[in-house]
């Protein structure tokens, strides 16, 4: 299995961290973390803090988010942009990063309807920020597994085989 405690999904934004991290941590047997979910606990409507804290402050409470999820092990769903941070990109070298990566086709269906801050000329705006991201997504990865054009159960199984390689 894995070399590290805490397995750590990172991404773009809708590209199903949170979904795939649930599967896999039923998988795995281990407990799941949504560090969106754990900010939003912590500090309040995410889109709320954008707009009245800015982004930089969310940043700092994505980052405090992610170390604190790390210490624990367990599959962790970070935010698409948890990356930017250098000291978050540090600590993710104590756990096995898993990037999920996508050709963006099917990025419009899976944006519609939520409430991203980040997004308001939509999937113009997704592919842009992605293409900025790419190349930190790599850096950081352990694996890299394509969730384009498969079943989300096919991606938990190619994760649970590549995870069982290290």
């Amino acid at each position: 299995m894995p070399r590290a405690e805490s397995v750590v999904l990172v991404g773009p934004m809708g590209v199903g961290k949170t979904t795939i991290g649930k599967k896999l941590a039923k998988r795995l047997e281990l407990p799941f973390v949504d560090t969106d979910v754990l900010l939003t606990k912590k500090h309040g409507d995410i889109p709320k803090i954008f707009a009245e804290q800015g982004e930089s402050v969310f940043r700092e409470f994505e980052e405090a988010c992610v170390l604190e999820a790390i210490t624990v092990p367990s599959v962790i769903a970070t935010g698409g942009g948890a990356i930017l941070s250098e000291h978050t990109r540090a600590a993710l070298s104590q756990a096995t990063v898993i990037y999920l990566s996508t050709d963006g086709k099917h990025m419009a269906t899976r944006l519609s309807g939520g409430n991203r801050p980040l997004l308001k000329n939509g999937v113009s705006d997704w592919r842009r920020i992605y293409e900025s991201r790419r190349e930190l997504y790599e850096q950081v990865a352990d694996i890299t597994v394509d969730t384009s054009r498969v079943a989300l159960k096919t991606v938990v199984e190619e994760i649970v085989s590549e995870l069982k390689k290290l």
